[in-house]
């Protein structure tokens, strides 16, 4: 039956719980199966052993709704389960206008943040349609099925507090969308990597505090960031190109890189990184991590030594969002099925063109500009923006080893 043609019609909603075991479903059903009734809706939850079954059906023949109520209160019994039988007319209500899926992760996620999260949802004159638990660790992770308000005006409710609340919020339109093929993009530096690739070459050319302080220029504006990049570089003049291989085997990934890329890759995803280091570093993590593209500027070395010069095309702040955009075609994914992960100011022009923008861990002005923001170590954790569980990264995990 359709929508319309259940909205009047007189329904049962016939709801078990009790503690779970196998059989309980089929044996339910077994039970209504003799009434003739049809099934409308059913929804199934599983909470520390503890089993919540709700069955819309038909009303059954006349006569025969006192035996149905009789009949599967006594299998419930049987059970050792408690039930409700309640009447009423139709389905659920029409879920509101605007759908949004909004993902909370906590560590820990606390009675008073979900309290608020709910309290705004409402205040937006949004309803919960239904919660559902992605992970459990490193972060607990929850889903949110929102209706009755726009994605925009929701996300603005939302991410504007949560850091106040110590969780992080993601809201994201639902829709088919969700399950198609995505690019995810990410910087490298303090995002893929837990290092900034320049301070380990200065570390080598034994300039780390020059570095720093060219840096801390940057950061105070005093030069923008091709300024700053050739400026550092140029403190490289004369380094031994064997360095590179020691650089490399410096570089440590971050908690959790490795989990986020291969099960992307797993989902059909391309992945890409895009960077204001070096090709040198970038080329080896390519090819380590089997990533789709990847793009940085290149330390230019004559005669097995550096020239304190980058060759070819600076990625800058502009440069990441515009290879964002030429990544997304050449992999024929629309610029909206996008995904940008990234941590500092000269990412924000990449973060605010995808389709979903991530800070990582990020300065403040990057948490507040970016479309979502993740503030724990764990660089998976992305992978609950886009719906993906524990369970099922675990299991995909487990498949491969077996």
């Amino acid at each position: 039956m359709s929508a319309s043609q259940t909205s009047d019609v007189p329904t049962l909603l016939v709801k078990i719980f009790g503690k779970d075991r196998p059989g309980i479903t089929a044996g339910l059903f077994d039970t209504l199966a003799a009434f003739s009734v049809d099934v409308v809706d059913i929804e199934q939850v599983v909470t520390r052993g503890r089993m919540v079954l709700c069955v819309l059906v038909t009303e059954p023949p006349r006569g025969l709704e006192g035996d149905l109520r009789a009949t599967v209160h006594n299998w419930a019994d049987s059970m050792k389960m408690q039930a409700e039988v309640i009447s009423g007319l139709g389905d659920n209500r029409p879920r509101g206008l605007g759908r949004s899926l909004v993902t909370v992760l906590g560590h820990p996620l606390t009675a008073e943040a979900t309290a608020a999260i709910a309290g705004r949802i409402t205040g937006t004159g949004g309803n919960i349609d239904r919660i559902f638990r992605l992970a459990k660790y490193p972060v607990t992770a929850v889903e949110f099925a929102v209706s009755g308000v726009e994605t925009e005006p929701l996300r603005t409710a939302l991410v504007t507090d949560a850091a106040a609340l110590g969780v992080d919020v993601a809201v994201v339109a639902a829709g088919l969308h969700r399950r198609a093929q995505r690019l995810v993009v990410m910087d490298v530096d303090s995002t893929l990597i837990q290092d900034e690739v320049i301070e380990l070459f200065a570390a080598h050319a034994g300039c780390e505090a020059e570095v720093a302080e060219v840096t801390a220029a940057a950061m105070r504006g005093e030069l923008d960031f091709e300024q700053s990049l050739h400026a550092r570089v140029a403190l490289l003049k004369g380094l031994d190109a064997s360095v590179v291989d020691k650089v490399r085997a410096e570089v440590r990934l971050t908690p959790g890189a490795r989990t986020l890329i291969r099960t992307l890759k797993r989902l059909g995803y391309q992945v890409g990184v895009v960077s204001g280091g070096f090709t040198q570093v970038t080329d080896d993590l390519k090819e380590r991590l089997g990533l789709d593209f990847a793009q940085a500027n290149t330390l230019e070395i004559v005669d097995g030594r550096l020239t304190g010069r980058v060759t070819g095309e600076i990625v800058d702040r502009a440069g990441k969002a515009r290879l964002l955009r030429r990544f997304a075609a050449e992999a024929g994914v629309p610029l909206a099925q996008t995904v940008a992960i990234g941590d500092g100011a000269n990412d924000l022009d990449m973060l605010n063109a995808a389709g979903l923008g991530v800070a990582f861990n990020a300065k403040p002005v990057v948490r507040e500009a970016a479309h979502t923001a993740v503030n724990v170590p764990f660089l998976d954790t992305v992978l609950y923006l886009l719906g993906v569980t524990r369970e099922e990264v675990e299991a995909a995990d487990a498949h491969e080893e077996s």
